[in-house]
C-alpha cells in the first residue's frame, strides 16, 4: 500500500535541480527576480478591487484594508523567503511541502496552484479584452465587436450574444510564445511592463495629491450601517480580503527559483522587496484614490473605471493621465497574465519530474530549455476559459486558493524547524514560531472573510485533484516507486 506522507529529503531536491544541461536555465539576476515581483502583483487588482472595497466595505480607510492584507502577506512572504533560499528548486510552495508534510499534501499545494494562476490568468485575460476595446475607442474610434470580445454567456443591452472573447485568447496565445521562447527574453519583457505601469502609478499619485479634499476622509471610517458588516471595522477586514487580490503574484516569484542566478542570495530579496515595493504604492494610491472623489461615489460610476473617472471629473487637464491610465492597465494586465502563466508550467513541471502528472509537462525545448510542451497545454486550458467563460464566474476562486496556500507554507515553515534544525538556511524566518503562526492566522481570517459560497468552490476543487492523484499520481509516483535517487 502506498505512503502517501512520504517526504523528499533536501538532498533529493537539490541533486534533482543540479545539472544546467538538463535543467531549466539559470539566467535570472535580483533586479529581474524584483521585476519580475512587482510585474505579478501590479495589475488587475490596484485598478479594480481599490474601488471595490471604498464603495462596498471600507470608504476611506481602504488604506487599513491594504495594510492587513499587506501583513498577511508578509508573514507569508517570509516564509517563502527561507524555502525559496534553502529549497531553489522550480515548483515553489508545492516543492516546500514535499520536503516537509509529505506527497500528499504537496499534491493538494500543486492542484492549488492551478486554481491560483490558470483561474487567474484567465480572468485577467477577460479584463485585458475589456480595456483593450476602452483604449480602442477613446483613440482610435473603433470597436471589437460584442460577440468577438464576450462569451456565450454574456449579453449585451441591445440584446447582442456574445460569441468568443478572441482578444483574452490572443494575449493567452502571444504571452506563452513568450514563455516558450525562454524566461530571459519574458524576463526582459515583463521589465519593460514593470518600467511603464509604476511610472504611470506614480504620475496619478503625484499629480493627485493636490487634487485631494480633506472632506473626503470624514467620516474616515464610516460607522457599519447594516447586518452584512459594510463599513466599521467588520467593512475594514471584509475590505482587506477583497483587496487581497491586488497583491496575488507575489508568490510566483518562488517559482523561479531554479532560473535564478544565484538563488540563496536572490530569491528572499526578490520576494521581500518586490512586496515591500507594492505595499507602499499601494497605499499611496488608495489614499489618493479616496481622497480625491467621495466614497460613495464609486458605487454608481463604475469600480473598474474609478481612476479614470476620478481624472476625468476633478482633475481637468489631465485627459492625456486618463489614457495613459488605459495603458497602463493592459500593461499591468499582460505582466501578470505572463507571470501567471510562467508560475503555473513551473509548479507542473515539478510534479511532472515526480510522476504525479504525466512527462509532458517536463519536457524542454531542445534550444530555448524552456517546458514548451507544458506552455501549450495550458494555454488550450487558460485560453479556453478566458474565451467561452466571465470573468464573474471565476472570480474570488483565486483568492481563496492563494491564501489556502500561503497558510500550508507557514505550517510547513514550523514543520521543518521542528524535523531539521541544522539545515543550512541562507535566509531565515525570524521569531519562528510566531511569525508562521501569526501568518496562518491573518490569511484564514482573509479566507473567512470570503464567505461559505467560496469555501465550498475550494472544497469542490480539491477533492476533484484528491480523485486525480488516487487515480493516477501515487500510481506513478517516482518516490512511491523508488525511482528517486
Amino acid at each position: 500500500m502506498a505512503n502517501i506522507w512520504l517526504k523528499k529529503s533536501i538532498t533529493q531536491l537539490m541533486n534533482e535541480a543540479s545539472g544546467n544541461d538538463k535543467g531549466l536555465k539559470r539566467t535570472i539576476g535580483t533586479m529581474g527576480l524584483i521585476a519580475l515581483g512587482i510585474g505579478a502583483i501590479i495589475g488587475a487588482g490596484l485598478f479594480t478591487s481599490t474601488a471595490e472595497a471604498i464603495a462596498n466595505h471600507t470608504g476611506p480607510a481602504v488604506t487599513i484594508s491594504f495594510v492587513i492584507a499587506g501583513i498577511g502577506c508578509a508573514l507569508a512572504g517570509l516564509c517563502y523567503a527561507e524555502f525559496a533560499s534553502m529549497i531553489p528548486i522550480a515548483g515553489s510552495a508545492y516543492t516546500y511541502a514535499y520536503a516537509t508534510m509529505g506527497e500528499f499534501i504537496a499534491w493538494i499545494i500543486g492542484w492549488d496552484l492551478v486554481l491560483e494562476y490558470g483561474v487567474a490568468s484567465a480572468k485577467v485575460a477577460t479584463s485585458w479584452s475589456e480595456y483593450l476595446n476602452k483604449l480602442l475607442s477613446n483613440v482610435f474610434h473603433i470597436q471589437i465587436p460584442y460577440e468577438f470580445s464576450h462569451s456565450p454567456f454574456q449579453q449585451a443591452a441591445d440584446g447582442v450574444h456574445g460569441i468568443m472573447n478572441i482578444p483574452a485568447l490572443f494575449i493567452i496565445l502571444l504571452l506563452s510564445l513568450v514563455l516558450v521562447r525562454g524566461v530571459k527574453g519574458s524576463s526582459l519583457v515583463n521589465s519593460i511592463i514593470v518600467v511603464i505601469k509604476v511610472a504611470i502609478v506614480l504620475l496619478f499619485i503625484g499629480f493627485g495629491w493636490s487634487y485631494i479634499n480633506p472632506e473626503n476622509y470624514t467620516p474616515y471610517i464610516p460607522a457599519n450601517t447594516n447586518v452584512s458588516g459594510e463599513f466599521g471595522w467588520t467593512g475594514i477586514f471584509a475590505g482587506a480580503g477583497v483587496v487581497f487580490f491586488a497583491f496575488i503574484g507575489f508568490d510566483a516569484v518562488s517559482t523561479a527559483a531554479q532560473e535564478a542566478k544565484n538563488p540563496q542570495r536572490d530569491m528572499p530579496k526578490g520576494i521581500l522587496l518586490s512586496l515591500l515595493i507594492c505595499v507602499v504604492l499601494y497605499i499611496l494610491f488608495a489614499h489618493i484614490l479616496a481622497g480625491v472623489a467621495n466614497y460613495t461615489e464609486f458605487r454608481t460610476v463604475g469600480q473598474e473605471a474609478s481612476v479614470t473617472y476620478v481624472i476625468d471629473t476633478y482633475m481637468k487637464g489631465y485627459g492625456w493621465l486618463s489614457t495613459l491610465i488605459t495603458i497602463a492597465i493592459l500593461a499591468g494586465f499582460s505582466s501578470v497574465i505572463l507571470v501567471m502563466l510562467m508560475g503555473q508550467s513551473r509548479v507542473f513541471f515539478s510534479m511532472s519530474n515526480d510522476g504525479l502528472v504525466p512527462k509532458i509537462f517536463s519536457q524542454l525545448h531542445p534550444k530555448f530549455k524552456t517546458p514548451w510542451k507544458s506552455n501549450f497545454l495550458f494555454f488550450i486550458f487558460v485560453g479556453l476559459i478566458a474565451a467561452f467563460i466571465p470573468a464573474s464566474i471565476i472570480s474570488d476562486m483565486t483568492v481563496i486558493g492563494t491564501l489556502f496556500a500561503f497558510v500550508l507554507v507557514c505550517i510547513g515553515i514550523i514543520v521543518l524547524r521542528k524535523t531539521d534544525p541544522s539545515l543550512p538556511r541562507p535566509f531565515r524566518t525570524p521569531w519562528v514560531p510566531v511569525i508562521p503562526i501569526l501568518g496562518i492566522l491573518v490569511c484564514s481570517g482573509l479566507i473567512y472573510t470570503l464567505g461559505p459560497a467560496n469555501w465550498l468552490r475550494l472544497i469542490v476543487w480539491l477533492i476533484v485533484g484528491v480523485f486525480i492523484y488516487f487515480s493516477y499520481g501515487v500510481k506513478n509516483s517516482k518516490l512511491q516507486n523508488g525511482k528517486v535517487s
